[in-house]
């Protein structure tokens, strides 16, 4: 086959206008042309998979998802996690977690890096077409509910460290928010490569100050089991450390879609699970078990009052932290829900962002989001029999291969259903053991069962490269 034509860049090939400047004018057309793209916002792609030449670099897709898991939130599930088993035991269900996530994330991070696939695209292989609409309708809903929470939580953090009105700072949270989201991925990247460095800084600042007296002495013989400790059990924090991304990581593909290949997509991945989630968590951990939380019961590895109680200037800095921290993960929610939305409705993903983040402000304003927490701890149940049926499908079962989308698929809900009623069973009968890991095993085991005796077609090669 003969290779296409490329036509010339700047029009029909011919002689320069001016014949004792032509360099000079042909550089200042590019660079006009290379400026007037740059102001530009970027296609997001969200009705096809993102092409070779739109891909970003392992730095760029990985700033995104390192960014993510830094954050003052996950301290908080690792300080009350460490609260209710103590030190070792409590650090032992982190890793065990983050173990789980960097295989579950990692290999649907690999499909998409693979195909350029989001979410909601890739989801019709294996659900249908219209069954998609359930599964991604579903986890796209669910992030707007932790964009509402997470928002509404920039807004009492900074009322309760420092006494600022709640209202406001969640209006100003939230539009702040919704404009970021809104440049899309790059605008991830950008703030990504602001709140994860932050966090690191400070909150070695808040241990070292915590180290004062003694302070970190005897971590490690921490027993916890303290008054009003919620996490009794190695299972039920193992769910936790899996649950607190379950969403956003069976989402991955948003991001890693990006990527130039499967290896790369992982290897972004890997930065957020283990690395980011491991180290947010820790930290939470250290501060509980240093004693040094502010009521560890509820607000875990919280370290901003110990930040905010040594002067003004570290209050000011922790204003800044608290904005740039929460922002991250709420701009991370609010791309899945857009981008699985608009490709649901056939929408546009900036126009989403903005319908969505409303919503969701509108939730936080409303006091609505302090009651998600409890909602969104049954996630640990429904969400991961989604991302096993996946890998389960597009990696083990088809291996690349492609199939045609159909309009519904049963053999996915079959599996969902039954592995989210075993994990349920788990949770109220055995809640010493991990929901999470249940469902995984469950959905990913049931619909494997299901696929191998169903008749059906080989699946194409794949059409894209398998790295």
């Amino acid at each position: 086959m003969r290779p296409a034509l490329v036509p010339p860049a700047h029009g029909r090939a011919g002689p320069p206008d001016r014949k004792d400047h032509p360099v000079s004018t042909t550089s200042e057309k590019d660079q006009q042309v290379h400026e007037h793209h740059a102001l530009e916002l970027e296609s997001e792609f969200e009705h096809e998979p993102v092409p070779l030449s739109r891909r970003r670099s392992l730095g760029s897709v990985s700033a995104v998802w390192f960014g993510f898991p830094m954050i003052i939130t996950n301290a908080v599930f690792g300080g009350t996690t460490v609260y209710g088993l103590g030190f070792w035991r409590g650090i032992s269900a982190i890793v065990i977690g983050n173990i789980i996530l960097l295989v579950y994330v990692g290999s649907l991070s690999y499909i998409a890096g693979r195909t350029g696939k989001n979410f909601a695209l890739t989801a019709a292989e294996t659900f249908g077409r219209h069954g998609a609409t359930i599964a991604a309708g579903f986890l796209s809903t669910v992030v707007i509910g932790w964009f509402a929470f997470q928002t509404g939580l920039t807004g009492s953090t900074l009322h309760t460290s420092l006494g600022l009105n709640e209202t406001w700072m969640i209006l100003i949270a939230g539009v702040l928010y919704i404009a970021i989201t809104f440049i899309g991925i790059r605008a991830l990247t950008v703030i990504g490569l602001i709140a994860a460095p932050m966090f690191v800084v400070l909150a070695v600042v808040a241990l070292v100050l915590a180290a004062r007296n003694g302070g970190l002495s005897g971590i490690t013989s921490y027993q916890g089991g303290g008054p009003g400790a919620t996490v009794f059990s190695l299972g039920a924090a193992v769910t936790i450390t899996i649950a607190g991304f379950a969403d956003s990581g069976t989402m991955t593909a948003d991001f890693t879609r990006w990527s130039r290949s499967g290896r790369e997509a992982v290897m972004a991945a890997f930065t957020a699970f283990p690395v980011a989630n491991f180290i947010s968590l820790l930290v939470g951990g250290l501060v509980v078990a240093a004693g040094k939380a502010v009521d560890p019961a509820t607000n875990g590895g919280d370290f901003l009052p110990i930040l905010t109680s040594h002067g003004p200037v570290l209050s000011v800095i922790a204003v800044v932290f608290v904005f740039a921290n929460l922002g991250s993960v709420c701009c991370h929610c609010l791309y899945n829900g857009a981008v699985g939305w608009s490709q649901l409705t056939g929408g546009k993903m900036r126009v989403l962002t903005v319908v969505l983040g409303l919503v969701g402000l509108v939730a936080a304003l409303a006091g609505v989001w302090s009651y998600f927490s409890d909602w969104l701890n049954l996630l640990g149940i429904f969400v991961p029999p989604i991302g096993a049926i996946l890998i389960v499908d597009q990696v083990l079962r088809r291996r690349g291969g492609v199939r045609a989308v159909r309009a519904w698929r049963p053999a996915p809900f079959v599996a969902w259903a039954v592995a989210s009623i075993g994990s349920y069973a788990v949770h109220v009968f055995a809640p010493q053991l991990s929901e999470a890991v249940a469902g995984l095993v469950l959905g990913g085991v049931v619909y494997a069962v299901i696929d191998a005796l169903s008749p059906s077609t080989a699946p194409e090669p794949a059409s894209v490269p398998a790295a």
